[in-house]
């Protein structure tokens, strides 16, 4: 076992609040602790992980490369732990209706929430939500063996052994650093190019990465990616690595909304390429349908994500 000792949620938090925010002050400010107690949280993670995570000067403070990543990392943290506590209160309502639902990242990232605010407002009695998060693929899967009531997917490949239905779209975009050469261009990337180029993708089975697939393949001379750079299995670990100028990302247009808007990612045009994909709810064929609760959430579903 090893010896490595996790640092505590509140340092994680606040260097994902530094990469957030931008400074050591803004982050202060937005966690409502004092800038002194953020620079302690800092240095003491840099301590536990043997790198320097921020460089301070006299014009300010930013994340090093190496911050970068260990920023993603602890978003995947402390996202793991909003889904233990999201899971130990579940546990607590166990005597009450159950709803197991499986989502894949993107939407589990940022749609499911206000999804599920709305399944509990609406809701005469609590309602212990069983939330599994997974690539497209494994959510199908789940929602085959039975495991889940229903799934939300995002990919275009929906399997006809399932029932199925649209509830809305999502825009794929492709972006990179600030020092990456594309982020300069002024002229449009052909899909030509971008086939060519080694991109951070996630894993095989993720909607995202099969949506570019099959976009290349469809043009009208069919293009295959070139092997990826790197392959991560979060948006948050792939957007950090993008943002590291290292190499180009293709994301949901959800997920790099902020980063966009900050600065911290450029959005590159891409000539002559569509990257629109369905947001699909897939269940079980059944001769009694949807379980009561399973048809509430499709229905808030089909109602938010148009």
């Amino acid at each position: 076992m090893s010896d490595f000792e996790l640092p505590d949620l509140k340092s994680l938090q606040t260097l994902a609040a530094v990469a957030e925010f931008g400074s050591l002050t803004s982050a202060s400010t937005n966690l409502g602790v004092t800038q002194q107690a953020v620079s302690s949280r800092i240095r003491a993670l840099e301590v536990r992980t043997g790198s320097e995570l921020v460089t301070r000067s006299a014009r300010g403070s930013q994340l090093t490369e190496a911050g970068m990543l260990v920023a993603g990392w602890a978003q995947d943290v402390l996202d793991a732990a909003d889904r233990f506590e999201m899971a130990v209160r579940a546990l607590r309502d166990a005597r009450h209706l159950q709803l197991r639902v499986g989502a894949s990242l993107t939407v589990a990232e940022h749609l499911m929430p206000e999804w599920l605010v709305a399944f509990q407002a609406g809701s005469g009695h609590p309602a212990a939500v069983d939330l599994a998060v997974a690539n497209s693929r494994s959510v199908v899967e789940q929602v085959r063996a039975g495991a889940r009531d229903i799934g939300f997917i995002e990919t275009p490949d929906v399997p006809s052994d399932l029932e199925s239905r649209v509830i809305g779209f999502d825009e794929l975009v492709v972006v990179v650093g600030v020092n990456h050469p594309w982020a300069r261009r002024r002229r449009a990337v052909s899909a030509a190019e971008l086939a060519s180029t080694a991109l951070v993708v996630r894993e095989e089975g993720s909607g995202t990465r099969r949506t570019l697939e099959l976009a290349l393949g469809a043009l009208e001379s069919p293009l295959v990616p070139d092997a990826p750079a790197l392959v991560l299995p979060t948006t948050t670990a792939i957007r950090s690595t993008a943002a590291s100028g290292s190499a180009p990302a293709v994301l949901s247009s959800l997920a790099i909304r902020d980063d966009v808007t900050l600065g911290r990612l450029v959005r590159v045009r891409i000539a002559g390429l569509a990257l629109k994909r369905p947001l699909t709810a897939v269940w079980a064929r059944s001769t009694t349908g949807l379980p009561e609760n399973a048809e509430r959430l499709l229905l808030i579903a089909r109602t938010h994500a148009r």
